[in-house]
């Protein structure tokens, strides 16, 4: 019934959780629940370098987006004997980041995209980590501004370290719902900290 590259079961089988190069792999052969569980996975280190980057949380999202469709299209290119997967995808938004800023501030020198990401910004898979130019208690106020529903699922994602998935099982809502709660939450946080959402 599965296609050769589809990511190996979980749940009540004996199957062992498939690991990110097994995820590249499926995803490399058109398996689109590969690419969703790598972003539940590593979304909050990936917004985590991309705002470390950029400075800017809309940005930010945006330059993740991207390298899920970087990931997503050139998942056929990864080799393993070359880096790890969760490497690999860092190494994507890092770039991204850096083309994005150079879009916009176009007369300022920044590193070269082709240089790896610092292993100081790969490393730490803690939201309060990697913001680093955000003023925790600045963040920690906007935080409390945000709706509850909204607020709890960030603070679930980014201070507890739980993938949507696990916080659609904490809370008891659809990992739907999760996603959407995520997402309007970043955007009132983006609002609250003084960036503008666009419509």
């Amino acid at each position: 019934m599965s296609q050769s590259g589809s990511v190996p079961a979980t749940g009540d089988d004996t199957t062992t959780t498939p690991t990110d190069e097994d995820l590249l792999l499926a995803a490399a052969q058109g398996d689109p629940e590969a690419i969703g569980r790598l972003y539940d996975r590593h979304q909050g280190t990936m917004y985590g370098l991309a705002i470390r980057i950029t400075d800017d949380a809309g940005l930010a999202q945006d330059v993740v987006q991207e390298a899920m469709l970087g990931v997503w299209r050139n998942a056929s290119r990864f080799d393993p004997a070359r880096a790890k997967a969760r490497t690999w995808m860092l190494a994507l938004v890092h770039h991204r980041a850096i083309d994005a800023l150079r879009r916009r501030r176009a007369s300022v020198a920044l590193p070269e995209p082709d240089v790896p990401p610092p292993a100081a910004l790969v490393v730490p898979d803690i939201w309060d980590d990697v913001v680093g130019r955000l003023d925790a208690m600045a963040l920690r106020e906007a935080l409390g501004r945000v709706p509850a529903a909204q607020r709890e699922v960030l603070e679930l994602a980014y201070f507890a370290g739980r993938t949507q998935q696990e916080i659609a099982s904490q809370v008891g809502i659809p990992l739907g719902t999760v996603k959407s709660r995520v997402r309007l939450g970043l955007l009132a946080l983006r609002a609250e900290l003084g960036g503008e959402v666009s419509a």
